[in-house]
């Protein structure tokens, strides 16, 4: 009898050391799994047993098998992932955009410096038919270099497109597991131990999870783990999980947007809500950098061929009749775009109630942005206007109203909740198309010439004669004859007949044009060099037929664009525009700008990829399998295990003793 609870306390001790290795050779096959977590035996001491003499112990108990696990380092390691995985896609998606906005004599910069460099070569050789052919071949160089970047960027949103799309695809297959291991785990709970592998599992399915799309977690009292995404919204409830799925933007159609379907109805998520993860990256790629480097192209194109268009069409061309054939535009670009938010109100057929109508009114004044139209809140009956910058911009416009070089229609007015998307500019570069096949059609000559008096007494000679307009009087007779030394003069306007048409006085001085205060006379700016004296007389004439071959005016005013200041002009109140910056600096700008995206993109990623690291390090040192800690740990328990079976022995040896004592 004395011999039995020996035998209990030996093999009490046997079976917890076996189980302890277990156990550990558990850990130690499983060191290099991904996301499995060190296991521990939990012992308890056995209730000792009353006797006179005291409490005699009863061994030991194997009361559960734990996991290392720390909930705050696993939150926190799936929140780095995620925020590692955004900076990486957004990084990698600027790296493609960069490549649009190349450099050298591949770049958009080069090409509209040589074709705006041709117009030098025009002025010099005006009749040339070999010259006239160059400038169309740069036009549609040029036409075709902003084609191609159009061609990239659509190129680039398809990508974005399709990644998302398989990026979905595996974020269901991932929550779908979830959902399943939530079940097996919820239906061993009622075992009263927990099942460490499957939690483990589940672990890993979620931190994988976290690479494409930050999410939350809250574990219920039955196990199962419900996982949120974008603040709230239910990816897995207990064994059912929800479908993410890819569809087009509410307010822009040409770009992608994600949402959760639930039973059959999808709703949008909200980028900004999404936190981190690849498809955040994704979208904010798409919505942002993208969205912004379309734009710039898309407002140099518009500047280009509208500021050439403009003084193509103020000059004189070659074709028979001379002097008789009007002027075309050497480009056409694409139209701008009004698109209406799929939730705008529509009649039965499915038409939308309202519609927006927008016009390129100044090209030198439009911005690389897009807006938003929305009726005024506040019920005033005009139109709350929200340039998409940052920050953005908004104010309050009428029908017909101009803002930043472009006209805004609303024939028909919105209707309550509707919303447009405008995008003057985003299209130009796509659409941009070199209209002129014929060397005759280029208008290098200009409709009036200027010649001095052979009696001026001056030093006055005719700088430059720049048409700011089509002539107000065809075939008019401009006569400007100063009055004093100072730079006082009058001027008429007669037409072929002699007749007056209109007068009036100004003040020259060194370095201003005439006529003062850009006035017009007859759609033209005078320069002069030299100081006119009184008495002196400048005549401005319609150039004759014979004379259109030679004459470069409006040439000369075409290869001035190059250093002209076009592109991105500022317009007050007052309509008064100012500012911009050349073509070539147009383009070194956009570089510049799209080159700090990359650069901080890079530096971000970098940053956030550091961090990750650093979490999940910490993660792995509290549930990282620790090899040479197992190894040490194997050995003490073998010997704890050996040492169970020495009780065992002497216990046996003592029965042995007692039997033979009892049957001696």
């Amino acid at each position: 009898m004395g011999a039995s609870p020996l035998m209990s306390l030996g093999m009490k001790a046997m079976s917890a050391a076996y189980m302890a290795m277990q156990t550990t050779s558990h850990n130690i096959a499983n060191a290099n799994v991904a996301g499995y977590s060190r296991q521990d035996v939990v012992l308890e001491t056995a209730k000792g047993q009353f006797t006179g003499a005291g409490f005699f112990g009863k061994g030991v108990d194997v009361t559960s098998v734990t996991r290392a696990h720390d909930q705050f380092l696993t939150r926190a390691a799936t929140i780095a992932t995620s925020q590692s995985a955004m900076d990486a896609a957004h990084s990698d998606r600027l790296g493609q955009l960069e490549q649009v906005f190349q450099t050298g004599e591949s770049g958009l910069g080069y090409s509209m410096g040589q074709f705006l460099n041709s117009f030098v070569d025009l002025a010099s050789r005006p009749g040339d038919s070999a010259t006239r052919q160059t400038v169309l071949a740069q036009a549609q160089d040029l036409a075709t270099r902003f084609n191609s970047a159009a061609g990239q960027l659509d190129t680039i949103q398809a990508g974005v497109t399709e990644d998302l799309k398989s990026t979905v695809t595996t974020v269901n297959g991932l929550t779908q597991s979830i959902a399943t291991l939530n079940q097996q785990i919820a239906a061993v709970r009622g075992l009263g131990q927990p099942p460490n592998d499957l939690l483990d599992q589940r672990d890993q399915l979620v931190s994988k999870l976290s690479g494409y799309v930050q999410v939350s977690t809250l574990e219920a009292d039955d196990g199962t783990l419900g996982v949120f995404v974008a603040g709230g919204q239910s990816l897995v409830l207990g064994s059912n999980a929800s479908q993410l799925v890819v569809g087009l933007d509410v307010d822009d159609p040409s770009r992608s947007s994600l949402m959760l379907d639930e039973n059959g109805k999808q709703r949008t998520i909200d980028p900004s809500a999404l936190g981190g993860g690849s498809i955040a990256g994704l979208l904010n790629f798409q919505n942002g950098d993208l969205v912004d480097g379309r734009n710039l192209i898309g407002q140099m194109a518009t500047a280009v061929a509208g500021v050439v268009n403009q003084q193509q069409m103020l000059g004189v061309n070659l074709q028979q009749p001379l002097g008789s054939v009007a002027s075309q535009p050497l480009f056409s670009v694409g139209t701008p775009q009004a698109i209406p938010a799929s939730t705008n109100a529509k009649d039965a057929g499915g038409n939308y109630l309202s519609s927006v109508t927008l016009t390129v009114t100044d090209p030198t004044a439009v911005q690389a942005a897009s807006y938003e139209l929305r009726a005024d809140p506040a019920g005033s009956g005009q139109y709350q206007l929200t340039r998409l910058s940052s920050p953005p911009v908004t104010q309050l416009v009428n029908s017909g109203d101009v803002v930043d070089g472009v006209r805004i229609d609303v024939p028909n007015g919105l209707q309550p909740g509707d919303r447009f998307l405008l995008k003057p500019v985003a299209q130009a570069a796509g659409g941009l198309t070199a209209l002129l096949q014929d060397p005759r059609d280029l208008a290098a000559a200009s409709p009036l010439i200027a010649t001095t008096s052979a009696s001026n007494t001056g030093t006055a000679a005719v700088d430059s004669l720049t048409m700011l307009s089509q002539p107000l009087q065809a075939g008019a007779t401009a006569q400007v004859s100063f009055t004093s030394d100072s730079g006082d003069y009058s001027w008429q306007l007669t037409d072929a007949s002699g007749n007056v048409l209109s007068s009036g006085t100004g003040t020259w001085q060194a370095g201003q044009p005439i006529p003062a205060n850009a006035s017009d006379i007859n759609g033209f700016a005078l320069q002069l060099s030299g100081v006119p004296r009184n008495g002196d007389v400048v005549t401005i004439a319609p150039t004759p037929p014979e004379a259109l071959s030679t004459n470069n005016g409006n040439a000369l005013a075409l290869a001035t664009l190059r250093d002209v200041t076009f592109i991105g002009r500022t317009m007050d109140a007052s309509g008064n525009v100012s500012g911009g910056a050349t073509a070539t600096d147009a383009y070194a700008s956009a570089m510049a700008d799209i080159g700090v995206r990359v650069q901080s993109a890079k530096s971000s990623a970098s940053i956030s990829a550091a961090v990750s690291d650093q979490a999940t390090q910490a993660t792995s040192a509290v549930s990282g399998v620790n090899l040479d800690e197992e190894a040490a740990r194997l050995i003490q328990q073998q010997q704890s295990y050996q040492a169970a079976a020495k009780v065992l022995q002497v216990a046996q040896s003592l029965f042995e003793t007692l039997l033979q004592t009892t049957t001696g």
